[in-house]
């Protein structure tokens, strides 16, 4: 019995010590869309959504100066994102590339990331 208590234990100290600290995330995505045609709808998909690539979680552009945005607040632990922006539902941009990706620094961030759809180039400001 006495080595199975002190089994419990060191499995609880082991397990306990290896749940990484989470942190605040705020990450606001801005994509510009300027010169696309037939735009029903700008979405972006990707590993950090609560359906994970098999929907596309709506952009918008209230302003209508082609430039659709959406802002997401999470407590994450992760290390980073991977996304793709998507046209009209079913039309992943950067086809044949490889996805695009944030990665997270080890402390609370707010992050904007800025690109254009369809051009790998992107713009990551930090506060």
């Amino acid at each position: 019995m006495k080595k199975l208590m002190t089994l419990l234990t060191i499995t609880t100290i082991i397990l306990s010590s290896c749940v990484q600290e989470e942190f605040d995330k705020k990450v606001t995505f801005l994509v510009d869309t300027n010169g696309l045609e037939n735009i029903e709808s700008i979405g972006i998909r990707g590993n950090f959504l609560p359906n994970q690539w098999r929907e596309s979680y709506p952009l918008t552009d209230e302003n209508k100066d082609g430039i659709y945005e959406a802002t997401f607040n999470e407590k994450t632990a992760v290390y980073g994102i991977n996304f793709k922006f998507v046209k009209n539902g079913n039309d992943y941009e950067l086809k044949g590339s490889d996805n695009r990706e944030i990665v997270f620094e080890y402390k609370a961030e707010t992050i904007i990331y800025k690109t254009t759809f369809n051009k790998e180039h992107s713009e990551i400001t930090r506060k």
